[in-house]
């Protein structure tokens, strides 16, 4: 694939992620790329002092380093900053952050040498991939210990992977046919400040829960046909009348799921029942608004993943090298910050729908758990309280980090955006999600198979026969994690959405 810095989209960025292939910058950066490598080039040789090229980092700024000390003063940076500790970043958001520190570099204001370019996209295109450990990083000056594993495996040190093997980088580099790098004046610099590990966990994160979300209209569609609820809270012009687009395309998706659906029709007429619970009526309202959250965290990691986040800045046209803060990852911790809590609310209310089906007291003539024989069978009593715990877990971890600042380096950086770990944890929910709706399809399709002779619409019919590939219908108690396992990946894979018709907005493909 090839990219033009500054105009690279979300869906380029997601087609990177899921597919493994070269990444390439448009030859139209290279001219800005050297430009601003030689305005380095003639810093590192002059007697003033200019942060990064020829001066220590950090509170060690005012330090200055002789011209013959330029690369050796790099080479130092990086190694000393490989602190990175726990599991290693998986392999496709590891191919994602190196795409991103591409996108960055190649904006022509970070001062590396084509070198630099040349050797991310040739461990791209080779499959030679650093060892990232996730933790380590503050969010400030940038995600200083993730890129420096980066850094380092490009010189040769560290580890990588070469073909899904994991071994020496050095090793790597040279099984892939090629050579490590020698780092010049600021390079180092520009390839550990920068929130490109930040940015790509977030990104991953973004499509999972919006995954997520599609796949709730779908789980929230059975839900409410297996309890033999009302269509009616999905009118149009109730939800224009509101006008949160979110709201309205979730309403009108669901309606279109649910046309045709025999159970629905037969008690549209004479119903003694003047309101659902909440987690069913208020599914557009809630969801859609986390739908509308998710569209904004999107254009905020879209404008993020083109970005300079380095530091100093080589302004070519104005003959300066210049120091500001753009590796303060802030826009990015908030933007995880507001998925984490689309995440924890998507399931949050479909929890409330799982214990509706199970509820002898609320279910509305479903048998108690969902059993065809309850008291000798248990049926989705335990399953119902698997998703408790995890809606609980998702509470907590939808916590703000960005408001958990704290100094680092001696109060230099007295300040920090924790944006890495509020992006790392988004994995860990969107996981916790995937079992809540694919609870939830159990119960749905549970449920409706109980309404029978009457039969759901044609759409629902098509996800509930995705979901009985691996999930046979409940009768007499079984061994369930399997099941659950099953019910889990098929939201996680999408599965379940793709055997339905979903719009663009719902799938967030036009995010």
């Amino acid at each position: 694939m090839i990219l033009i810095p500054g105009e690279t989209t979300l869906s380029q960025l997601h087609a990177i992620w899921s597919e493994q292939g070269p990444v390439t910058l448009d030859p139209s950066s290279h001219e800005g790329i050297k430009a601003a490598a030689k305005a380095v080039e003639l810093a590192a040789a002059g007697d003033q002092a200019v942060y990064g090229i020829n001066t220590g980092f950090g509170k060690l700024a005012s330090v200055k380093i002789a011209p013959a000390g330029v690369a050796r003063l790099q080479r130092n940076l990086i190694l000393s900053h490989c602190c990175g500790v726990g599991d290693p970043l998986d392999a496709a958001t590891t191919r994602l952050m190196m795409a991103l520190k591409l996108l960055s570099l190649g904006r022509g204001a970070s001062g590396v040498s084509m070198g630099i370019i040349t050797q991310i996209e040739r461990m791209l295109a080779k499959d030679v991939q650093p060892v990232i450990p996730s933790q380590g990083s503050v969010g400030a000056s940038g995600d200083l210990a993730p890129l420096a594993h980066m850094a380092a495996a490009m010189m040769g040190e560290g580890e990588a992977t070469f073909e899904g093997q994991r071994m020496p980088a050095g090793r790597a580099l040279n099984q892939a046919g090629l050579t490590p790098v020698t780092l010049g004046a600021k390079e180092g610099l520009a390839l550990i400040n920068g929130t490109q590990f930040s940015t790509a966990c977030a990104l991953v994160g973004l499509w999972g829960a919006w995954q997520n979300a599609a796949t709730s209209v779908v789980t929230c569609a059975l839900s409410t046909d297996a309890i033999m609820g009302s269509t009616a809270p999905l009118q149009d012009a109730i939800h224009t009348l509101r006008g949160h687009a979110g709201q309205i395309a979730v309403a009108r998706a669901q309606r279109d799921l649910m046309q045709g659906s025999e159970i629905r029709d037969s008690h549209r007429d004479g119903d003694t029942r003047v309101q659902d619970p909440y987690c069913i009526r208020c599914q557009p309202q809630v969801t859609g608004a986390t739908m509308d959250l998710l569209h904004f965290a999107g254009r905020t990691l879209e404008v993020e993943a083109n970005a300079v986040t380095d530091n100093p800045l080589v302004l070519v046209d104005d003959d300066l090298i210049v120091s500001g803060g753009n590796f303060h990852a802030e826009p990015v911790g908030f933007a995880a910050d507001q998925i984490a809590i689309a995440i924890s609310e998507i399931g949050a209310i479909a929890q409330r729908r799982v214990a509706l089906m199970v509820d002898p007291t609320l279910s509305f003539d479903l048998p108690p758990f969902l059993t065809p024989d309850p008291g000798l069978n248990s049926g989705l009593m335990i399953a119902e309280v698997t998703t408790a715990a995890l809606m609980s877990e998702n509470k907590h971890l939808a916590n703000p980090c960005t408001t958990d600042s704290t100094p680092t380096s001696a109060n230099q950086e007295d300040h920090v955006s924790m944006a890495a770990h509020a992006a790392r944890r988004l994995e860990r929910m969107n996981a916790n999600l995937n079992v809540i709706l694919g609870v939830e399809a159990i119960c749905g399709a549970q449920g409706i198979a109980f309404r029978a002779p009457l039969q759901t619409s044609k759409p629902l019919k098509q996800a509930i026969d995705v979901l009985r590939r691996d999930v046979p219908a409940i009768g007499e108690d079984r061994y369930m994690a399997p099941d659950i396992e099953a019910a889990a990946r098929f939201v996680a894979t999408g599965a379940l959405c793709d055997a339905v018709a979903l719009p663009a907005f719902v799938k967030g493909q036009d995010a």
